[in-house]
Parts: C-alpha cells; sequence; structure tokens
C-alpha cells in the first residue's frame, strides 16, 4: 500500500456570483488539468439570507455535468425541459448538461436563515459533450451512510465504499464521492483508487492528512513576524487537499474531530476550451456554442 502524498492544501478564496451570492471558491477557472476530470468547487455556505437570496437565476451549461449538495436549506431548480424541484437537506442533484441546457438555482434558507451547500463540475469527455441532458435528483434517505467501529461515518453519494454504493450512477468520470466524518483524536486509513485523481475539502474540524514520511502533518513555509518558518499545517476550515498517486490516504483528526469531502475520478486527459459554464473541446466548438446560444439554437431537441 502507499500513502497519498499531499501535493497542496490552500484555503477557498471569497468569490461572488449569480445575482450577488456570496461563496467560496476551492478551485476552478485555472488549470484544467490540475484536478482532472474537475473543473470547479464551490463552498455556498451562508448564515445570512441577504447573501445568497438572489440566487442564480437563468444560464447556460454545456459539455460539463453540475453535482450539487446540500446540508442546509433549500435549493429550488428549473430549466428549459420544464423540470423543476426542491433540493432539500442532505440531498443532491448530479445535472449532466451535455448539449445544452438552461436552468436557474434560487437558494432558500432554513428556519434560522442558513443555507449550506456545494457544488462541483465536472467535466465530460469529447464523445459525451452534445448527449442528452439529463437530471438525477437524489433524496437525502436514499444516500447510504456506513460507521466504523471506531465511529468513523461515511456518507456514499457516489461509488463504492465499504460494502456500500451511492444511488448516483452512469457518470462518465467514475467517481467518488464521500462525505467523511471522523471522531476527535481517532487516525483513519482511507482506500481510493490509484488511477482517479483526489481532493479533500475540509469543512468542518480540523485534522493532518499524513504523508508516509511526514506522519505528523504537511510541512509547509509560512510567514511569521515577518520570517519565513516551517510550521506543520493542521487542515482547517474550507481548506482544499490536493493528493498525488497511491492507492490511500491517511488522516489525523484534531481534538474537535473532522468533517470533509473525498471525492476523486479517472482523469479524462483531453484539451479543454473553457467560457463561463461552457467547457467543449476545441476554441471552434466554444465559438459554435457561443453563436448557439445567439441565434436560439443552444438546446437541441430531444430525440
Amino acid at each position: 500500500m502507499s500513502i497519498r502524498p499531499v501535493l497542496e492544501q490552500r484555503h477557498a478564496v471569497p468569490k461572488m456570483e449569480g445575482a450577488g451570492v456570496k461563496l467560496q471558491r476551492a478551485f476552478g477557472f485555472q488549470d484544467p488539468t490540475e484536478l482532472d476530470p474537475f473543473l470547479l468547487f464551490d463552498d455556498f455556505r451562508n448564515d445570512f439570507p441577504q447573501d445568497f437570496e438572489k440566487g442564480f437565476p437563468w444560464h447556460p451549461h454545456r459539455g460539463i455535468e453540475t453535482i450539487t449538495y446540500v446540508l442546509d436549506g433549500t435549493v429550488s431548480h428549473a430549466d428549459s425541459l420544464g423540470n423543476t424541484g426542491d433540493l432539500n437537506a442532505g440531498d443532491v442533484q448530479w445535472m449532466t448538461a451535455g448539449s445544452g441546457i438552461m436552468h436557474q438555482e434560487m437558494p432558500r434558507g432554513n428556519a434560522n436563515g442558513q443555507m449550506h451547500g456545494f457544488q462541483l463540475w465536472s467535466n465530460l469527455p469529447g464523445s459525451l459533450k452534445m448527449t442528452a441532458p439529463r437530471y438525477q435528483d437524489v433524496e437525502a434517505k436514499d444516500i447510504p451512510t456506513v460507521v466504523d467501529d471506531d465511529g468513523t461515518s461515511v456518507r456514499v453519494i457516489i461509488g463504492e465504499f465499504w460494502g456500500k454504493t451511492g444511488p448516483v450512477d452512469g457518470i462518465a468520470a467514475d467517481p467518488q464521492y464521500l462525505d467523511v466524518s471522523i471522531p476527535a483524536g481517532v487516525k483513519k486509513t482511507i482506500k481510493i483508487d490509484t488511477y482517479r485523481r483526489a481532493f479533500a475539502y475540509v469543512f468542518a474540524g480540523s485534522g493532518s492528512f499524513v504523508d508516509a514520511s511526514k506522519p505528523t502533518g504537511v510541512l509547509l513555509e509560512k510567514e511569521v513576524m515577518g520570517e519565513e518558518v516551517n510550521i506543520r499545517d493542521m487542515s482547517g476550515n474550507r481548506t482544499l487537499v490536493r493528493f498525488g498517486t497511491g492507492d490511500e490516504i491517511t488522516v489525523q483528526a484534531g481534538d474537535e474531530g473532522m468533517r470533509f469531502l473525498l471525492i476523486s475520478g479517472a482523469p479524462l486527459e483531453e484539451p479543454v476550451a473553457w467560457h463561463g459554464p461552457i467547457v467543449m473541446n476545441t476554441r471552434d466548438e466554444l465559438r459554435q456554442a457561443i453563436k448557439d446560444l445567439n441565434n436560439g439554437t443552444f438546446i437541441k431537441p430531444a430525440h
């Protein structure tokens, strides 16, 4: 067995998207090979309605899949195909935009005014970029949870883990999407397919992801009082952890325990031509998508 080294740790950065939604972006609109097949990951957890209530009005997507995971509150969605619905606490939606879709997502807070969730963008291979759009809406009750003897709890959203299989299927990148909670002080090793790119996103508590050669955490240079010093960095809330190759990760939870998403997928290794919510393989395909948007042919008739 080989422990995946930590290539990088970085905190999500504040962004404003949609009609004025405050969110934290872990990655996106940068080198698309870094976490291929994944393109973007946004954390839209807000505690005040004014930070999210304007939502994400009508906008297009082509050539990608969007995965929305709601922790608290509700996201109402509608699209150009006539689909409507609500995602509630614990629910997941995997939307395959394929050849093109127009949709909107309007968040509403819970009884305390809070709206918490995440959205991930996954690229489609060139052979499927013009496939027919489809949805997989999954309710919280249909997502299996498995609990280990040490109290570690994992919601299996996509893929197989510890004998459970997530309800989302038929995804080109053969992904695994896990919501992992580790109790305080517990050290845990989790297997990941060697051929998948993988990252973790820590959103509660703290802990350290362990290199085989650095069992007490990840050694980083940081500036303290104007001087560069080496410290052991404990991954905290809203931290992206990007892993190298190997077939397992080891994590040591801190004093408050730790909760993180662990996401992996098979890289596509294809060229990327990217403009906002449209991701194709070539600039010509991208120009055609913009042309389709402008002349009203973006939405393809159902076959």
